[in-house]
């Protein structure tokens, strides 16, 4: 599916009947020929839009999957670079790849072995896989990790407008999701409508942070002329 070396449509349903852990071990030797992976010009826009809140020292990939955006830490980072992902199969692929450098670790973002141990935390992606129930103990354990002043940064796109297609197609995707978990076990938590900036600021703000949003412009305009994608900048207080 999507390019001939990605995964069939029988791979991507068994994945989808799997675990989030268990179904991204399955996955991790392909996720990279699947539209899934982070684009180069999301990880470009997001280094940009970060330099000048640099340089900093150690960062942290959180949820890094194959290790795409550690290179967004490696341009901004001067010291070391560390991805952190509850799937090994992902961490082998990232481990393997070609120029990947780094540490990984394997640990559940919402128990995270690091305590004030970066000044940059990133994540890409991944948020779909948390309900709104778990984002306090997701941004405390972000919160957690990293020292005064130091900033946890991430893109979000825009809602596609109401009459859009992809408007349907979000919610019935996020539908065919709930009715899967409803029937079926274990979980696979993995949604699109779950995460509104309005939302996640708040509890960026509850877990002590400061919020900055920032428009990525060059990845587009919506009909409006606002941006299709921001970077959400939140910064431990000194």
């Amino acid at each position: 599916m999507f390019t001939p070396e990605g995964p069939t449509v029988r791979e991507l349903a068994v994945q989808a009947l799997s675990s989030v852990e268990r179904g991204y071990d399955l996955l991790a030797p392909k996720f990279d020929q699947t539209p899934f992976r982070t684009p180069d010009a999301v990880l470009d826009a997001v280094t940009d839009a970060l330099a000048p809140f640099g340089p900093f020292r150690d960062g942290l990939d959180l949820c890094c999957g194959t290790g795409a955006g550690t290179r967004v830490l490696r341009e901004l980072c001067e010291g070391r670079t560390v991805g952190a992902d509850l799937s090994e199969g992902m961490l082998t692929v990232a481990r393997t790849g070609t120029g990947s450098g780094g540490d990984w670790v394997r640990a559940d973002a919402l128990a995270l072995p690091f305590r004030s141990a970066f000044d940059l935390v990133v994540s890409f992606g991944a948020f779909g896989h948390f309900l709104p129930s778990a984002r306090p103990a997701l941004f405390a354990q972000a919160h957690g990790a990293l020292r005064p002043g130091g900033r946890f940064a991430f893109p979000v796109a825009a809602p596609p407008p109401v009459r859009s297609w992809g408007h349907w197609a979000l919610l019935g995707f996020d539908v065919a999701m709930r009715v899967r978990n409803a029937l079926w076990r274990p979980p696979f938590v993995m949604y699109y409508r779950t995460f509104p900036l309005g939302a996640v600021r708040r509890d960026l703000a509850a877990a002590g942070f400061g919020v900055d949003v920032l428009p990525l412009p060059r990845l587009g305009l919506r009909p409006d002329g606002s941006p299709r994608c921001a970077l959400v900048v939140a910064t431990r207080p000194r």
